[in-house]
């Protein structure tokens, strides 16, 4: 009985198919492994907005009424909360809540900063309302790829709204009789993140009375 093999042809033509199947095989991996590195760079940015949204949400639940020394020296009292949205410092104010899990002997308010720096939303905060002259606040980096920051302040008297804060205070020596113009915070502050990816995000905020 005479047995018969494969000829080079039938070798070839299985090795080029094998080829093509592993070239096909890879390309569907390498496309799944690239989809992977997409999904994870995107669920990460998603992560980093939800993540910088709730600190300013709860930054500004937490806003309180008690005004500032001026770190700069001059030994005047600050608002209690001012902003400005046609500057780099978006808004200075005073918070409560300060959680303490270790119990550390400190203070349980802060003195808070937001500034839009170089395409981000930058929060920068004192160890406490009153801080040593020409302190330097702790920093931390909210948000990136940032193209614009926009805030407005809800007035509970008018119910105007306005892009500074606050519309009246003293202009003069503060005394007993308009110290209140310094601890008057607004209604509302309507926030607004621009992204270079995401576009518009806005949040409206009530602030606690």
């Amino acid at each position: 009985m005479r047995l018969r093999g494969f000829t080079l042809i039938e070798v070839v033509i299985a090795m080029f198919i094998a080829a093509i199947m592993f070239a096909i095989g890879y390309g569907a991996i390498n496309q799944a492994l690239r989809d992977r590195e997409s999904l994870n760079v995107s669920q990460e940015r998603v992560t980093e907005i939800q993540r910088g949204m709730r600190v300013v949400a709860q930054d500004f639940a937490q806003m309180s009424d008690r005004p500032a020394r001026d770190i700069t020296g001059t030994g005047q009292l600050m608002p209690a909360v001012s902003g400005d949205a046609r500057n780099d410092t978006l808004i200075v104010f005073s918070r409560n809540g300060w959680s303490n899990p270790a119990g550390i002997q400190r203070p349980a308010e802060q003195r808070v900063r937001y500034r839009f720096v170089d395409g981000s939303l930058v929060r920068e905060h004192w160890l406490s309302v009153d801080p040593a002259l020409n302190a330097e606040p702790r920093v931390r980096v909210l948000l990136t790829r940032v193209k614009a920051v926009e805030i407005r302040f809800l007035d509970p008297m008018s119910r105007q709204w306005s892009t500074g804060w606050p519309v009246a205070a003293p202009t003069g020596p503060v005394t007993p009789a308009n110290v209140h113009l310094l601890m008057t915070r607004p209604l509302a502050i309507e926030f607004t993140v621009v992204f270079e990816d995401w576009g518009r995000v806005q949040r409206l905020f009530e602030i606690p009375t």
